[in-house]
């Protein structure tokens, strides 16, 4: 090593510790593994053989080096969910976005910073539907000698829900995308990876929550299943939320959350009941109609220890929480308006780029003598604008951008719906049912304020999206049903205090307003986070070019960064 990239190298370690920032090395092993739940043995993809994943604790400003090793039969990405990824879009992580994905026997290193973020974010697959297995919690504790906005809980607890098949995941997605129909609804959903008392051959595992009487405990909930919003209630107790998507919120009192794939939510819950057991249970928000969905509840036990001498034992059942109808969407808009951002905040304006995204299921029309398994022979698929995101095999979209390689995208992805319709009309034309397939971008200049309405429709079903943007967080302005009407609608935008979040869950028949500035280069994937949308199609990408100098530009490549 030369010496002057020896000094640097010592240069930065010291501003580390003199900022008390860390570095810290972890190791993935991506491995099959036999995982017993609803009474039978699986051999399933997990991290280090565990299920959840190892949870990452750091600080704020804190420098994280993975090697993820495969082992696994699969091609394995990891994303790092809801880290910003300032000039290191080579660590995101989404298969064939910003790398490509690491072969069997492969490694690759994921090296980024943390700055500016605190709360609960996490981690999980970007391949396939290896997320169904493969993911964990990452906590972004504040700086040393920095606290909570709120005050220090006696306890944390990441409650991480799950979905589990009683099946290979990967073959359960395999299977649908070859006959074109929906795949097969999941058997159980999980709280740290159990599926709770009310399953066969699960009561043992239960997972457990132990507390005191009088303290109050952080509980980070992350809804890491597949493709379900789900509803979560704890017997007895309020729950004041205090932050999600690691973003801090005006402290608000609620007795249930709704909590989409990709989101987090951050609740303190003060343990002032009678010391027995209380069951913390999630079930679906679901809110397409007529769609099958896993209508089972998954639970988890709060156990108080009053370190007395009664014995409240297995004998008396755990009081049970009132949860919402699956189809409770007042309930599920209550609790969106509720958080807010803890200050006012600097809204960023004036509005560069104005975007309208219809973001919706469609049909493909079945091959010329093939059996398809969606409706009227049929093959399900997914769209935002029309255009049904088609993801690279030979390269990623990142490679491809850096070093100029031509015919692997197009940067004309539309600003705005290519036919404007009745969005959400019950009667959508037949002729708009059918989406375009392909690999479209939308660029953006460095520093650009980018508004985007996230418009829902009513093609095949409406139903309630979770869309996440890779790389930034966003405020969002306003949300409400129907079709947005600037007019009418703008009124209704909240410049004092929005929520700042990574993931919003667009209302079925309805529409979300999102703000963010374009500071951070690179391509960065948008798409609905029910995994069976994204297989579908329903993504998209934003290319940020880089601005002036150093601190504005991406980072060059790793050199162990996988190749196709």
């Amino acid at each position: 090593m030369g010496s002057s990239r020896l000094l640097f190298l010592l240069a930065c370690s010291v501003l580390a510790l003199l900022a008390g920032a860390e570095v810290h090395h972890h190791e993935f092993i991506v491995q099959e593994t036999p995982v017993k739940r609803l009474c039978k043995t699986h051999n399933v993809i997990t991290v280090n053989g565990q299920l959840p994943g190892p949870t990452l604790e750091v600080r704020e400003g804190d420098t994280v080096v993975i090697n993820v090793v495969n082992h696994a039969q699969y091609n394995v990405t990891i994303h790092w969910h809801g880290i910003r990824q300032f000039r290191t879009g080579w660590a995101d992580g989404p298969e064939f976005v910003t790398q490509c994905p690491i072969k069997p026997g492969g490694s690759y290193k994921y090296r980024f910073t943390i700055e500016g973020q605190e709360g609960t974010l996490w981690w999980h697959a970007h391949s396939s539907w290896l997320r169904a297995t493969v993911y964990g919690a990452l906590i972004i504790r504040p700086r040393e000698n920095k606290t909570y906005p709120f005050e220090k809980p006696a306890r944390e607890v990441p409650l991480l829900l799950g979905e589990w098949w009683d099946a290979d995941p990967i073959q359960v997605i395999k299977d649908a995308q070859r006959t074109g129909g929906a795949p097969n609804i999941s058997d159980a959903y999980t709280i740290n990876g159990q599926p709770g008392d009310l399953y066969n051959c699960s009561k043992e595992e239960t997972t457990a929550v132990p507390v005191k009487p009088g303290e109050t405990a952080l509980l980070r909930f992350i809804n890491a299943a597949l493709n379900q919003e789900l509803f979560v209630s704890i017997a007895q107790h309020k729950m004041t939320v205090v932050g999600v998507d690691a973003s801090y919120t005006k402290p608000f009192t609620t007795s249930v959350l709704m909590i989409a794939p990709g989101q987090t939510t951050d609740v303190l819950v003060t343990m002032d009941q009678a010391p027995t057991r209380y069951y913390i249970a999630a079930r679906a928000y679901d809110s397409a109609q007529g769609v099958a969905f896993d209508n089972t509840t998954t639970t988890a036990v709060i156990e108080y220890d009053c370190g007395c001498a009664t014995d409240f034992g297995p004998s008396i059942p755990p009081a049970f929480p009132v949860l919402p109808a699956f189809n409770d969407t007042n309930t599920a808009t209550a609790f969106a308006a509720g958080i807010r951002s803890p200050h006012e905040v600097k809204i960023p304006e004036p509005v560069d780029e104005n975007l309208f995204f219809t973001v919706g299921l469609g049909l493909f029309n079945c091959e010329p003598g093939q059996q398809c398994g969606g409706p009227n022979n049929t093959r399900f698929t997914a769209s935002m604008n029309n255009i049904s995101f088609v993801f690279p095999q030979t390269t990623s979209l990142l490679h491809a951008h850096y070093y100029g390689i031509p015919g692997v995208f197009t940067t004309d992805f539309p600003a705005y719906p290519p036919v404007q319709f009745d969005y959400t009309a019950q009667n959508v034309p037949r002729d708009l049912w059918q989406p375009v397939p392909a690999t479209k971008l939308y660029k953006l200049k460095f520093g650009s304020v980018v508004q985007i309405v996230l418009q829902d429709t009513s093609i095949v079903s409406p139903e309630n999206h979770p869309i996440h943007i890779h790389g930034y967080d966003f405020y969002i302005l306003a949300e409400g049903f129907g079709n947005f009407d600037p007019k009418k609608d703008a009124k209704k935008f909240n410049y004092v205090d929005p929520p700042q979040r990574n993931t919003v869950a667009v209302p079925v028949n309805g529409w979300a307003v999102i703000r963010f500035v374009a500071d951070n280069p690179g391509v960065w994937l948008m798409h609905c986070h029910l995994d069976v949308h994204i297989t579908w199609g329903l993504a998209m990408a934003f290319l940020v070019e880089d601005g002036y100098g150093k601190l504005e530009t991406l980072e060059a490549p790793p050199v162990d960064l996988p190749m196709c």
